[in-house]
């Protein structure tokens, strides 16, 4: 027979179950991609809006392409490592699951490439092009660990085409703009507590007389341990701008400030569940399997039930306030403050394309503030040595902290150099270590989602290491 319960009750009742994609931080500072050169990360990107050395200025102010008064192109390539390792403090176990582990280490060895070039029209006008990774991320637990119904895989690539002009007015003021073709591909994986949705099923059977109230724990325990994946994967593209001003006090002293707009994206895609088969009961609770099966079927068309998913996510924009000083043959310095507006992201809602809620996660995101300062050191005629220090606040506060980015404030030190090859060519090179302030994770928040996902409730120590390597041309 069938259970002759109605499926839209075991809808509500499992909703809360359905995979929580938008869960945790899946988009934080570490989200936003500096590493646009590797010059610049020698010095933690210090002056970046102010001193346009090469055809990467497309990124950081396109005003600064008035100043190269050549054709070149340049190609950067940026191993980003980050270490991501929870410690398990007082976690609790999802109703029916075993707790699991720690999850190993999260941070996941990023490639971000990016390619410049630029040419002078005359001695007025000067175009550009870029092709970049502004946005990014990946972190991956192991399967199975503690935290596994908030998250596993978290994916997000962007790749984006800057063609950009500037303006030189005179000798003191130049200026640029540029349009920003952008796409974005995400993929975010998590389990779900199988089990405790069969268990909410079963309390519904019991309310509806399906079943007695008695046999639940025995149901429970034999159907324990059971998890479903859910995949969320989406893409879309939208349009952007940035622009930006330099003034040149004299030859020696310059002043750049730079804008990048928000990108509004309608991501579009599918939410893919891979559902267990229930185990066939014996014994005593042989008579039961219909309601079992009754119980399963109706999950697996309602609640986790594969479709079109959409998500509206707005990209921040981004301020930087520039500065450059020669102090003499040997040394410049460079100062940088750069203000994102994180804000935007209240909230992350995942609707299914029936207009129904899959998930609404708090995000609350605050906007930051990143202040930089390095140094250039001419140690040969062909060796300029770079340094940098940068602290950089996250936008993710301390309550709504979760897995997908468990990130925290941030502090940059990082060197680097250029070697010059011949008239025409040079390479850079650059490396960072970033300390991550160590976090706290509770999301005891809505204790009612305990028995669904579990608790998380722990520490994490985090750091990111960065070398960055590229090579540019200039033409005759």
């Amino acid at each position: 027979m069938t259970s002759p319960f109605r499926r839209t009750r075991i809808a509500t009742a499992v909703g809360g179950m359905a995979v929580a994609l938008g869960a945790g931080q899946a988009f934080g500072a570490a989200f936003a991609l500096i590493e646009q050169n590797a010059l610049g990360l020698g010095r933690a990107f210090a002056g970046s809006a102010a001193i346009p050395e090469d055809s990467s200025t497309i990124y950081f102010n396109p005003a600064g392409l008035a100043r190269l008064n050549f054709t070149q192109v340049k190609a950067a390539v940026h191993l980003i490592l980050p270490s991501v390792k929870f410690t398990n403090q007082s976690s609790q176990a999802a109703l029916g699951q075993p707790l699991g582990g720690d999850g190993g280490d999260a941070g996941s060895l990023a490639v971000v490439p990016n390619l410049y070039g630029s040419m002078a029209i005359n001695d007025k006008w000067h175009v550009g092009i870029g092709v970049n990774a502004p946005f990014g991320l990946k972190t991956e637990y192991d399967d199975g660990w503690l935290g596994r119904y908030q998250a596993l895989k978290s994916e997000i690539k962007t790749i984006n085409v800057n063609p950009a002009v500037s303006y030189k007015l005179n000798d003191a003021w130049w200026f640029g703009a540029g349009a920003n073709y952008q796409q974005l591909n995400a993929t975010l994986s998590n389990a779900v507590n199988y089990t405790g949705a069969l268990a909410l099923g079963y309390g519904a059977a019991a309310l509806a007389g399906q079943i007695p109230a008695t046999v639940i724990p025995s149901l429970i325990a034999a159907t324990s341990g059971l998890d479903s994946k859910g995949t969320v994967t989406g893409d879309d593209y939208s349009w952007g701008w940035n622009a930006g001003v330099m003034y040149s006090l004299n030859e020696d002293t310059r002043v750049g400030l730079a804008y990048r707009s928000t990108i509004k994206y309608n991501v579009a895609g599918n939410v893919d569940f891979a559902n267990p088969v229930v185990p066939t009961l014996a014994g005593p609770l042989a008579p039961l399997n219909p309601v079992v099966v009754g119980v399963s079927n109706a999950i697996n068309s309602t609640a986790l039930k594969n479709g079109g998913v959409t998500l509206d996510i707005t990209m921040p924009d981004m301020a930087s306030l520039s500065y450059y000083q020669r102090i003499n043959d040997l040394y410049d310095v460079l100062a940088d403050v750069t203000w994102t507006g994180w804000s935007n992201i209240r909230e992350l809602r995942i609707v299914r394309t029936d207009g129904s809620v899959l998930s609404v996660l708090p995000e609350n995101f605050r906007d930051t503030w990143r202040v930089s300062a390095g140094i250039n050191y001419q140690y040969a005629e062909k060796i300029v040595l770079r340094a940098g220090v940068a602290f950089d606040q996250s936008p993710i506060n301390d309550t709504d902290r979760g897995p997908r980015l468990p990130d925290n404030d941030r502090t940059w030190l990082t060197v680097g150099g250029r070697f010059k090859l011949s008239p025409q060519s040079n390479i850079d090179v650059g490396a960072a270590y970033i300390f991550v302030k160590d976090s706290s994770i509770n999301n005891a928040g809505n204790p009612a989602n305990i028995p669904a996902n579990g608790l998380i409730n722990g520490t994490y120590k985090n750091n990111v290491v960065i070398v960055s390597g590229q090579i540019n041309y200039r033409f005759r």
